[in-house]
Parts: C-alpha cells; structure tokens; sequence
C-alpha cells in the first residue's frame, strides 16, 4: 500500500456483533505481525438497518501486513492492490464469521 495510514469502512446489520469479530481480527493481524496500537476503530453512524463504521489502520500495522501476508494479498481477487487488500480483509472478517461488508475510504 502507500506510505500512510488507510481507513476501511465496514457496513454490518448486526453492529455488535460484527464489531466485536472485526476488533478481535484487527487484534489477531496485531499480534501476528507484532504491533502494538496499529489500529482504531470508530463510533458507528447508523442508516436504513446498517451500521456503518471505520477501521483505521496504521502505518506499523500495514507495513507489517505487507511483510507477513504480502504474498497472501498478491494472491487474492483484484486488478490493483487496493482491490486486493479489501478483498483479503473481506474474506479475513468473513473467516471470523463477520457478516460485513468492506469499502476502502482512504488509500
């Protein structure tokens, strides 16, 4: 990714529950690239039935990405790497049973 911090926007029906999951995989992204505080979370807006939130990763924490799951990333579905990362932590929230949806706002 680029030199600076990148913010997800993550849309859930099911707030708490969701929120929960994507902390705790933000956390486990944490410890396996070694990094403390390497991301925030936002208060949620809520509209039409969805919650929509932000995830807020830092630049420790993507560069650590970038080392431990850079090839992972590569790999997965999309023309440009940004496609690529927002399909990889779609599928990594999904593997936690988050039912979300992802959107990169800023990259």
């Amino acid at each position: 990714m680029h030199g600076r911090a990148t913010i997800l926007e993550i849309a859930t029906t099911k707030y708490e529950i969701d929120r929960e999951i994507v902390v705790a995989a933000m956390e486990e992204l944490q410890s396996l690239c070694d990094i403390k505080e390497g991301f925030l979370v936002s208060n949620p807006m809520e509209r039409f039935g969805w919650a929509f939130f932000k995830v807020l990763i830092k630049i420790e924490l993507l560069s650590g990405m970038e080392l431990k799951l850079g090839d992972q990333i590569a790999k997965t579905k999309g023309k440009k790497i940004e496609e690529k990362f927002v399909t990889f932590m779609t599928k990594f929230f999904e593997s936690k049973n988050a039912k979300v949806k992802v959107k990169l706002v800023d990259a």
